[in-house]
């Protein structure tokens, strides 16, 4: 039986990462990993992403920056390029970057802008 909020999540996750995304996490789910891709769909996407306190744009540029501090590095991707789909623009995921860099390290930082370049260009924009 799905968690509460599972419907609602995966809508959100959708239409934040894309269906492309979303099927290829969801394609690989075994016996040991479908409750876990559940509760993610339904907590965080269910019950975080659809609250109104937040835009979808802010939850993006925190995400970034969380990633980028955290080092995790394939997360980092994903929301960059959700972030730009969300609003967020190459000036200003550079300045989050930024932001990380003086209050988290300079090596989280270079990581993540490495990853921002690379997504960029993925994406066609001039980085």
């Amino acid at each position: 039986m799905p968690i509460d909020g599972f419907e609602a999540g995966l809508k959100v996750r959708r239409e934040v990462l894309g269906d492309e995304y979303v099927d290829r996490a969801f394609e690989g789910v075994t016996d040991f990993d479908r409750e876990f891709q559940e509760f993610v769909t339904a907590v965080a996407w269910g019950q975080v992403w659809t609250r109104d306190g937040l835009s979808r744009r802010d939850r993006s540029l925190l995400n970034l920056g969380m990633l980028a501090a955290a080092g995790k590095t394939t997360e980092l991707a994903t929301h960059i390029r959700a972030g730009l789909g969300n609003g967020l623009t190459p000036a200003e995921i550079s300045e989050i970057i930024r932001q990380v860099a003086v209050y988290c390290g300079a090596p989280a930082a270079l990581e993540a802008m490495r990853i921002a370049k690379q997504v960029l260009r993925d994406q066609g924009i001039d980085a």
